[in-house]
Parts: C-alpha cells; sequence; structure tokens
C-alpha cells in the first residue's frame, strides 16, 4: 500500500505521542526507533535477525528494486544493502521472514490490481553472516493460490517447520493459506486455503511456533498454532501508527515490533506478558501499560486516559484530512 503524507503538523504530534517507549536492553537494541535511510520510504515488511542481535530486516514495496535493508534498532540506521540478484523485477513486495535454515524469505507477494495476476512470488536467500552492503544470489518460487488469485501482504514461515504461510485481504476477511512442505523451482507452489482470518497487513510467528500474530492498520490478533492450524484466537495490544503495515516477534519473543510505512517511519516496540486464560490459550499484553478491550474497530477503549483520547481523536483529525486532501 502507498503511503500518504500528513497534512498539518499534528501528524507530527501524533506520532512523538504514539512512538514514545522506555529503553529495554542495556545496549538499546530493540527498542523503539524510527528508520533514519531516506531510501526506505514504504517499509512494508519486517522480520528480526537471527545472526545480529538488534537487527532487523526490511524492504520497500514497490516500484524500488530488490533490495533488501538490514537496520540497527540502537540507532535506527541501515547497517546492511542486500541486493538480489538472479530474480526477475519486483511487482509489489509486502513481507519478509526468516526461516529455520537461516534463509531470509521476501514475500512479492501484494497485487494493487486486487487479484488479478495468476501468479506471485517468493525470493530466498541465506542471511548473509557479515553485515555490510552484498549482491546474492537469490532463488525465485513461483507461487498460485489453489482457489484462484489474491492479494497479500502476510507472508510467515514457520520457525520450526520451514513452512510458508501467506495471509490474503481481498476479501471481507481473509484466509491463511498453507503452501507445500518444501517450495521447489521449475513449476508453481500451489497454496491451500487452511483458516479464516480478518484483513491484515502483515503477520508473526512467535519464535517457539505456538502463536501466530497477524496485524491491519487499527488492530492485532493472536491466534495459537499447532500442527498447521489456528487455535484458539486472542486480542493483542497494537500502537496506533499512520499506515501500518509490519509486526514481527523480537528474537527472543519478549515482544512486537510494530513497524510502518513513510519517510523517518517508526519502528514501536510492545512487550508481551503472557496469563493463563483457563482454556489452552494465551493472552498477550503491553508490560506497565492499562488493560485495553477492542471496541470493534481496533481502537482501544477501555482503560484509555485522556491524553490517549486526544491522541486518538488526533490520529482520526490526520487520517481524515489526508484522505479529503488525496481526493480532491
Amino acid at each position: 500500500m502507498r503511503s500518504y503524507r500528513l497534512t498539518s503538523s499534528l501528524g507530527a504530534a501524533v506520532l512523538l505521542a504514539l512512538a514514545a517507549a522506555p529503553a529495554h536492553a542495556d545496549d538499546g537494541a530493540d527498542r523503539s526507533f524510527t528508520i533514519e535511510d531516506p531510501r526506505i520510504t514504504e517499509s512494508s515488511g519486517l522480520a528480526a535477525s537471527r545472526l545480529h542481535p538488534g537487527i532487523y530486516w526490511t524492504h520497500n514495496d514497490s516500484d524500488d528494486g530488490p533490495y533488501v535493508f538490514a537496520v540497527d534498532s540502537r540507532t535506527g540506521k541501515t547497517v546492511a544493502t542486500i541486493t538480489m540478484k538472479g530474480v526477475g523485477a519486483p511487482r509489489d513486495v509486502e513481507a519478509i521472514s526468516i526461516g529455520p535454515d537461516g534463509n531470509v524469505y521476501v514475500g512479492d507477494i501484494g497485487d494493487n490490481l486486487n487479484g488479478s495476476w495468476d501468479h506471485v512470488w517468493i525470493y530466498r536467500f541465506p542471511e548473509p553472516k557479515t553485515l555490510q552492503d552484498a549482491t546474492v544470489r537469490a532463488t525465485q518460487f513461483d507461487v498460485k493460490y489453489a482457489d484462484g488469485p489474491r492479494n497479500a501482504e502476510a507472508l510467515m514461515v514457520h520457525p520450526k517447520t520451514g513452512r510458508v504461510y501467506i495471509a490474503s485481504k481481498n476479501e471481507e476477511g481473509g484466509g491463511l493459506y498453507e503452501g507445500p512442505a518444501k517450495l521447489t523451482t521449475g513449476g508453481d507452489n500451489i497454496f491451500r486455503r487452511v483458516g479464516e482470518v480478518p484483513w491484515v497487513t502483515d503477520g508473526a510467528f512467535s519464535p517457539d511456533g505456538k502463536e501466530l500474530v497477524l496485524r491491519s492498520y487499527f488492530s492485532a490478533r493472536g491466534y495459537t498454532f499447532a500442527n498447521g492450524r489456528l487455535g484458539k484466537d486472542y486480542d493483542v495490544e497494537s500502537p496506533l501508527l499512520p499506515q501500518s503495515e509490519s509486526v514481527t516477534y523480537t528474537a527472543d519473543g519478549s515482544a512486537l515490533m510494530y513497524g510502518s510505512e513513510g519517510e523517518r517511519s517508526s519502528v514501536v516496540r510492545v512487550d508481551l506478558k503472557k496469563t493463563g486464560d483457563g482454556g489452552g490459550g494465551a493472552t498477550h499484553r503491553a508490560g506497565g501499560t492499562k488493560d485495553t478491550a477492542d471496541g470493534g474497530d481496533g481502537l482501544p477503549v477501555k482503560g484509555t486516559t485522556l491524553t490517549g483520547g486526544i491522541v486518538l481523536a488526533a490520529f482520526a483529525l490526520v487520517l481524515f484530512l489526508g484522505r479529503r486532501r488525496r481526493n480532491s
């Protein structure tokens, strides 16, 4: 999805209020940060590095080329730019995930024509052991859906089985699609619908593979996950951002990192604290914050302070002004 520019100085105040978060790791890693690279204006996916603590992989949306960026959460600066070779011209890159095989999976799975492309692509390359600019050979996989073309923005590799899942978004809700046990070249990899999910912009598995979090522009939802299928669903706290596009777990699974599009876009950390629900599931809450509940539109309505209400109202106004300007 294309980002839009905030139409008043009010937007800057909203961003500052939403991105505020305490420091966590002693070295400053894995806390909220701002992507400083002027080349990254449409960060559409996010994945925590498995080899380099505090590093997050991201990429732009469409019309950018075969590039993936490693961003240091301590500084917000890009420490490596990877150029993929051996793949066609990327069309609408929407997601990124790292598998248990040590490979980075890049999902060229978006469809701005709303499901009119008969196939999409996944690119795969080994996560670099050294953080420096490099050109790497990537493997390209052709992907089709068993029930016809779909628009999608969420691709998740299961951290134990290595199986790839995609969540579509061109229906009222969406579907969770499971890929073959192993992706292959030289033919189509057929993804089959195995579950129903909300309309989402990204998703991520927990490091142990037992939970799946899916996010949309205004909310997030979690699911227990076992034997390749969705289980009990539960509320997951998420921040409001100008254009909420990405989510990943920290490498240690202690928090979720939520990203957005735009110049100098924010990545916001939300700490996770599990509590048993008596039904075998789990509820995620942000540590140190008031309990919130979903009011049906993804906005927190329980425990919201006066300041929080002002921020939400300001954010709604920014959205309205932005849409009005685009339509004028």
